[in-house]
């Protein structure tokens, strides 16, 4: 969980995604078309993917990419979308 909490604090915004999915490349595409830049974390592609899917469903995310996760410290706690 500390990973996953250093990771969304490193950017205002951060999303875990998976690499397969359409939806989550929408939302990076939708982020970036706004001119943000979000960290992006595909779970499924990082070696640590499946300790941050674990620390995602002990904050509530539940599954953890529905299809994606958002995490914005500006925002407040997590954000799922």
């Amino acid at each position: 969980m500390d990973r996953v909490s250093e990771l969304a604090r490193s950017k205002a915004a951060a999303i875990f995604t998976k690499s397969s999915c359409c939806m989550c490349h929408s939302i990076k595409t939708l982020f970036y078309d706004l001119g943000a830049s979000p960290a992006v974390y595909e779970l499924d592609r990082d070696p640590t993917g499946r300790e941050m899917e674990s620390a995602l469903q002990k904050l509530g995310c539940n599954p953890t990419v529905q299809p994606c996760s958002l995490v914005a410290h500006t925002l407040g706690p997590l954000r799922t979308c």
